[in-house]
């Protein structure tokens, strides 16, 4: 499994991590995993929302939103949650490519 891209959403105040294939995450797991780390999140049940420094969205189809502006920091980011929560994301060692 892999993140396909990390593009800038339409409303350009986000990146979106898109997996490939679609994943089903275990959030109550994520959530665990997370919060271990003393990472904040708030869980509403579909998403957790979660903040590493800026808000990161995680849904139980494994999509994942990063709010922020920057690309190189939407990928640290992005890197720092698989990290913290792998297997749940896939590898961290896995890079999501660029913009589409």
């Amino acid at each position: 499994m892999t993140y396909y891209n990390l593009r800038l959403c339409a409303g350009r105040g986000a990146f979106e991590a898109i997996p490939r294939p679609r994943l089903e995450v275990d959030l109550g797991q994520v959530r665990r995993r997370l919060e271990a780390k003393g990472v904040p999140v708030v869980d509403a049940r579909v998403l957790l929302i979660a903040q590493l420094g800026q808000e990161v969205t995680v849904s139980r189809d494994g999509r994942v939103l990063i709010k922020c502006h920057d690309l190189d920091e939407a990928r640290r980011l992005f890197h720092e949650l698989q990290s913290t929560v792998a297997p749940a994301l896939g590898s961290p060692d896995a890079e999501p490519a660029g913009p589409s």
